[in-house]
């Protein structure tokens, strides 16, 4: 890499105009659905490796399979951040700058993300490598169960700059169009990982066992390996973006983390308010515990769906806000909203209606079923609400304007998670007034969020 301004040669410049006049002159539809596809493949295979890797460390017993769990929810949130929190900011301010024509600022952008990425990735290497045995310990696992969550987790923190360097690049790639990149290395990676995951971890042929921590060297290959991939890629012609070291500029860490970070808060939001909630419904007892995890789990199945079509919103948003076609931007968040609000609520309608159509892949206790039916009779039916909330909250991203987009989020996350709280704990509430407790606080988000697009919107 070169520490001279990077350029495009003449094939990028065709590819890069080429998707540029597609995305703010062709339908629009047509171009969401094809930079959303394949993302949310690759979010789609992302969970099925996640799942199988659980299977495959669930065999070396309950003690090994406590530690992982908590050492999950830390690497989730250290994942969402970088991909749909700091990567979406750069996702958009690379957006943004295509747009405008500001070729010279796309190309820095992406070296400054991998500044970025190396500096959150180092410290959050350090923060779990040092402060682990403390923060797992207060998360309830002691003895075995702690030994196997650090012998896990230290292999994949240090794997941390490695992780927001692969999220950097691809929402770098995806913030120019270019969705089929990222789902291709990932595709290759679950190919590698699938396979190499459990030869790690019991053992195969030369290959010795190394227990938990196969699970953890397994990630880090993986990893390695996908940097080295995008990295080459990058530095191809073939690329629409070219890869290089280019002179730091103070405002571009400023466009890149003005958004970003008020992003990450949105990903601390959501996960914080579940588990706030889920420590809430403990109170009522094990079933209790066990039928909403197993309702509300039908809800992080959404995730990926949104953020797949989130992601493809704010590159087609950015690059039409960068080129001063507001009016085309309403449009698009407009359809946007629409595509989720209706496939989402066709989903809740039909879960709302007939809960055991996913319940009873779970359970067949009595209560439980019970308790999960309530949840789901309660919440399903606004699932389009959430999804609205959503979609519009990855356009402001596009937009550079995410500050009420996330204070909506907060609010939603005072009802549902402290009011709810304090009604069960202070004031005896029961699990009906929790829940509808956690529909007031949809509602509340959709309509702040609603409410202060039309007001970002308003000539």
């Amino acid at each position: 890499m070169s520490a001279s301004s990077p350029e495009l040669n003449s094939n990028q410049t065709s590819s890069v105009t080429r998707k540029t006049n597609d995305i703010l002159e062709g339908p629009i539809i047509p171009i969401m659905l094809k930079l959303a596809l394949p993302t949310l493949a690759v979010l789609v295979i992302q969970t099925f490796v996640g799942i199988m890797e659980t299977y495959f460390v669930s065999a070396l017993g309950a003690d090994v399979l406590a530690g992982i769990s908590v050492v999950f929810p830390v690497l989730m949130l250290m994942q969402m951040m970088a991909n749909g929190g700091i990567g979406s900011g750069l996702s958009s301010a690379i957006a943004r700058a295509l747009g405008a024509g500001k070729q010279e600022e796309v190309q820095s952008l992406v070296w400054h993300g991998i500044v970025i990425a190396i500096a959150i990735g180092l410290l959050f290497a350090g923060a779990l490598i040092l402060g682990g045995p403390f923060l797992y310990e207060a998360m309830g696992v002691s003895g075995p169960s702690l030994n196997a969550a650090l012998s896990y987790s230290n292999i994949v923190f240090i794997t941390s700059p490695l992780i927001w360097a692969v999220a950097m690049l691809s929402a770098s790639l995806r913030g120019v169009g270019d969705t089929k990149t990222p789902a291709l290395v990932t595709l290759v990676g679950a190919f590698i990982l699938l396979p190499l995951s459990p030869a790690l971890i019991f053992g195969w042929g030369p290959i010795p066992s190394f227990g938990v921590k196969g699970a953890g060297i397994a990630i880090l290959i993986y990893y390695l390996l996908a940097t080295v991939f995008l990295v080459k890629h990058m530095m191809s012609p073939k690329s629409i973006l070219s890869l290089s070291i280019s002179p730091i500029k103070p405002q571009l860490f400023k466009d890149i983390l003005g958004v970003g970070v008020l992003a990450s808060i949105g990903t601390v939001q959501i996960n914080l308010t579940v588990a706030i909630v889920t420590a809430t419904v403990g109170k009522f007892g094990p079933d209790a515990v066990a039928g909403y995890g197993i309702a509300s789990r039908l809800e992080y199945l959404q995730v990926p769906l949104l953020f797949g079509l989130g992601t493809a919103i704010i590159t087609i948003i950015g690059i039409n806000i960068g080129a001063g076609q507001l009016h085309r931007a309403r449009k698009i968040t407009k359809i946007g909203a629409m595509i989720a609000f209706l496939f989402m609520t066709s989903i809740g309608l039909i879960i709302g209606t007939f809960p055991e159509l996913w319940l009873t892949v779970f359970s067949e206790d009595k209560n439980v079923l019970s308790i999960g039916t309530s949840y789901l009779g309660k919440i399903a039916p606004f699932y389009g609400f959430i999804a609205v909330g959503m979609t519009l909250y990855f356009a402001a991203i596009g937009m550079k304007r995410v500050f009420w987009p996330v204070l909506a989020g907060t609010i939603r996350m005072i009802i549902a998670a402290f009011i709810g709280w304090v009604a069960v704990m202070n004031f005896d509430a029961g699990l009906s007034t929790l829940f509808s407790l956690l529909v007031v606080s949809i509602l509340v988000y959709f309509t702040v969020t609603v409410v202060s697009m039309r007001l970002i919107f308003k000539p």
